[in-house]
């Protein structure tokens, strides 16, 4: 049986949800973000370690303004939400991505959020807010670069260039899951994918239920993983 460690997920199709039911946009954004409590919640009963959602890339400011604005609002809603809960459940909140370009606002309730639960034991939540991967790796070259000006030794391994990582503190990624049908990576956790199983759903975000993701986590049980081997 493969032991699942960390999962990430590509939270996609809250706007296909919304038109769907002939609803603004904002009214699917709310609704993915309440199903971020459900999944969370699920994981952490079925004992995954880490689970690494992405709820904003660096390119989707690129989207109308009032609909960046309200996605930026969420946090808000969720923390307020559901911070007790998390907490009640021993789980731990953590954050990749550039957090100083987000609004003030957002930024200190993640930090608080952060700072409440870094005590917890219990499953990670590992928010991907402006995020990408590319601007990931390239920060951890110039880092290590950086170093090198410095006069730490020149002998760069993958091990120790996971360090200079977002992710350097969490285990490799086992299981990547996109919803809503798209197959495609869109610059999340590229260095960090490089032997997860890659599972891909038509179901949109919003109606990711603890059903559908079982299934996500049997297909992921059935598949033999040979790391390049036999």
């Amino acid at each position: 049986m493969n032991n699942i460690n960390h999962i990430a997920i590509i939270m996609d199709g809250n706007g296909r949800y919304a038109k769907e039911k002939g609803l603004l946009r904002t009214f699917g954004h709310k609704k993915g973000v309440e199903n971020v409590r459900k999944i969370a919640l699920f994981s952490n009963k079925k004992g995954i370690k880490v689970l690494t959602l992405y709820a904003f890339s660096t390119e989707n400011w690129k989207r109308p303004l009032e609909e960046v604005n309200y996605i930026m609002s969420l946090p808000k809603f969720f923390f307020d939400s559901y911070l007790k809960e998390l907490m009640e459940n021993n789980i731990k909140v953590m954050m990749i991505g550039d957090i100083n370009k987000i609004p003030e606002e957002a930024k200190n309730i993640f930090l608080e959020a952060i700072e409440k639960t870094k005590n917890n034991t219990g499953m990670i939540l590992n928010f991907a807010l402006n995020y990408g991967s590319r601007q990931e790796i390239v920060k951890a070259i110039k880092n290590y670069c950086q170093d090198v000006i410095d006069g730490r030794e020149n002998n760069l391994s993958e091990e120790e260039f996971n360090n200079y990582l977002d992710t350097k503190d969490l285990p490799e990624v086992d299981i990547l899951i996109r919803t809503s049908g798209e197959q495609r990576i869109s610059n999340f956790l590229l260095y960090q994918i490089s032997y997860s199983e890659l599972i891909f759903t038509n179901v949109h975000w919003p109606d990711f239920n603890e059903e559908e993701f079982d299934k996500c986590l049997h297909e992921y049980q059935n598949r033999h993983r040979r790391y390049g081997g036999i």
